[in-house]
């Protein structure tokens, strides 16, 4: 198939964000239950592509964790719909390494993905350009590896995107900026764990949306969202992680969001899983997003 990325005859692109899908080997039904859901939000949007935003699998209850992640991502493969993951702490804690994850990720027909940056920490950094009508990038997707847990004893908590992937993601900002006459190329960025700037955002902002978990951001602001303030390219981040909070809100000009739960296996009855659907604009420094719930239905997020 041709996996390049393109932007609609009416100037759309949209995503549809799955988080924590946490595919393991003992929960076949809530399996089954999380795969119906997927499938009807892809008939109901027709995105342009779809992102798991981390916990693909819960590889600690996986006795074939490779199996277990083509099983999750198998509902995309047969409704052929380009797709890319990236890796979330639960995806490689038991039995497979994010490399082997990697490689699995690349062999499927339908994944958009790209061969993780070399020489940059982490596993599953790369950028994905949706072209416009002039063959053109017309829009960036960051797609980063935000690892998993501290290895420093004097650290505890979960890990944080290191300085030389920040250095490759401004690199391939200025090259994007470079090619487009100067001008930052509108983009977005997924990873797996919020940064520090979730709880910000939270405290100090205008947010939408739902907060019932603490935000699990590593302790060390590695510094990510000021070199995407600095690039200017970045309208918006994407996370997983905490399966309560699927708030956005908006910050220096960058708007986080959380996506929505799309696991039944840590569910909260109350909140209807499903997913974050995102509309890009070519030309437009701008985007749209709204949840797409289980049973169908949208829900647009009233101001908090």
């Amino acid at each position: 198939m041709d996996k390049g990325l393109r932007f609609r005859t009416d100037g759309t692109f949209k995503i549809v964000q799955f988080s924590d899908t946490e595919y393991m080997d003992d929960v076949a039904e809530l399996n089954g239950r999380t795969a119906y859901m997927m499938r009807t939000v892809i008939e109901t949007e027709q995105p342009d592509l779809v992102v798991f935003a981390g916990d693909v699998i819960g590889s600690l209850r996986c006795s074939n964790p490779g199996q277990s992640f083509r099983n999750a991502v198998s509902t995309v493969e047969e409704l052929q719909v380009p797709w890319a993951a990236i890796f979330g702490n639960h995806d490689s804690e038991a039995g497979i390494t994010r490399e082997q994850l990697m490689d699995i990720q690349l062999s499927h027909s339908y994944c958009a993905a790209e061969r993780t940056a070399e020489h940059v920490s982490g596993v599953g950094n790369y950028v994905l350009n949706i072209q416009g009508s002039d063959e053109q990038a017309a829009a960036a997707l960051y797609f980063m590896d935000s690892g998993s847990y501290s290895a420093l004893p004097a650290v505890h908590g979960y890990d944080w995107i290191r300085s030389d992937q920040i250095d490759w993601y401004a690199a391939c900002s200025k090259a994007l900026k470079d090619q487009n006459g100067g001008q930052p190329v509108p983009s977005l960025a997924f990873f797996h764990i919020p940064l520090p700037e979730y709880q910000e955002v939270w405290d100090k902002g205008d947010c939408h949306g739902e907060k019932r978990d603490e935000v699990s951001c590593p302790r060390i602001n590695s510094g990510l969202f000021a070199a995407m303030v600095e690039m200017g390219d970045v309208m918006g981040t994407f996370a997983g992680h905490d399966h309560g909070n699927d708030y956005w809100g908006e910050l220096h000009g960058i708007r986080l969001c959380y996506g929505r739960s799309s696991s039944y296996v840590v569910w909260d009855t109350d909140i209807p899983i499903g997913a974050r659907v995102i509309e890009l604009k070519q030309g437009a420094r701008e985007f749209d997003t709204w949840l797409r719930l289980s049973d169908g239905s949208t829900l647009q997020r009233a101001m908090l």
